[in-house]
């Protein structure tokens, strides 16, 4: 039997993706990628021949995240494509911790760039879909035209700064403990909730529709538990004794002062980890949800990156 193209496959599969109180932005879709035996639903804008965009949401959030990039990405004439990552699809939910380890989360991306059809395409991340562009961007550089990595350092600068046991960025992110604890998505979920809510809170403004919608997605002890399972199978970040994976496609590295979790140090520290054309940004006065608080100067950055690296 003749294989399918990778554009059928997807529209085939959009048929059965169930509903959703999202409210989406005209010109996106709901679609499903095939990898393996797992299905991951996404959003998708723009034409299907354009260049490929990967966008990676972080914790706890999902691919709606993106929704405000998404069009502004299309009518550049990319195929903006944002999937709900492995443990927040219910299609791609393993139980086991071992199958949420870095190895994985890399393959999962790129599956889902060879399903679209796409040898090479441009990557963004924020936060743990950050951590996880900067190893793809560094062990697989022949398949990433660019780079953009929202909030998370260089995972070796990272590493780094957590070995400093008294540091400033051990203790911002001291909250890991508390996260890879046995049973702690009880604790997010329980009084309707409230963990949850306040983490989204805490650290920045978004609004109670926001939140919910992110709630739809991991609202159960199920997938928030496989949400979890990213901080119980390791750091994010290389150890101290991990040698430097050095990234050489162009990059551009977005950070706000007001980001609770990395410190500006650990931020500044990336640039020594990038040896292709690098660009840190900084946001002032913005927090940790970027996309979120400051979604047209994202917009802008994105599409400032992608079109000076854009194939053609």
């Amino acid at each position: 039997m003749q294989k399918l193209p990778a554009f059928l496959t997807l529209s085939l599969l959009m048929a059965s993706i169930p509903a959703s109180s999202q409210t989406l932005p005209e010109g996106v879709e709901r679609i499903q990628i095939p990898v393996g035996d797992m299905v991951f639903d996404a959003l998708a804008a723009g034409p299907e021949d354009g260049e490929l965009v990967l966008l990676l949401h972080g914790f706890p959030q999902s691919s709606y995240s993106y929704r405000t990039q998404l069009p502004v990405l299309a009518a550049q004439g990319f195929r903006a494509v944002a999937p709900d990552q492995r443990g927040y699809s219910a299609g791609a939910r393993p139980t086991e911790v071992s199958a949420y380890a870095m190895g994985n989360l890399v393959g999962d991306v790129l599956g889902m760039a060879t399903a679209l059809g796409a040898e090479r395409f441009h990557l963004v991340g924020h936060d743990w879909g950050g951590a996880v562009a900067w190893v793809v961007g560094s062990v697989v550089p022949g398949r990433v035209r660019s780079l953009v990595v929202l909030s998370t350092p260089h995972v070796s600068a990272f590493g780094r700064a957590l070995a400093e046991a008294d540091g400033e960025q051990a203790r911002a992110s001291s909250y890991f403990a508390s996260f890879r604890a046995e049973g702690s998505e009880r604790r997010f979920l329980e009084n309707d909730a409230a963990e949850f809510k306040e983490l989204l809170g805490q650290w920045g403004s978004m609004s109670e529709a926001d939140i919910n919608v992110y709630l739809e997605v991991l609202g159960t002890e199920e997938a928030l538990g496989a949400a979890l399972n990213w901080y119980r199978a390791g750091t994010g970040g290389a150890t101290a004794a991990t040698p430097p994976s050095i990234v050489t496609v162009p990059t551009l590295y977005v950070w706000s002062t007001n980001d609770a979790a990395f410190t500006r140090a650990t931020a500044e520290a990336t640039e020594e980890f990038v040896t292709g054309p690098y660009r840190f940004e900084v946001l002032e006065g913005v927090s940790h949800w970027i996309a979120e608080e400051a979604p047209e100067r994202l917009s802008e950055l994105l599409v400032e990156h992608l079109q000076q690296w854009r194939e053609h």
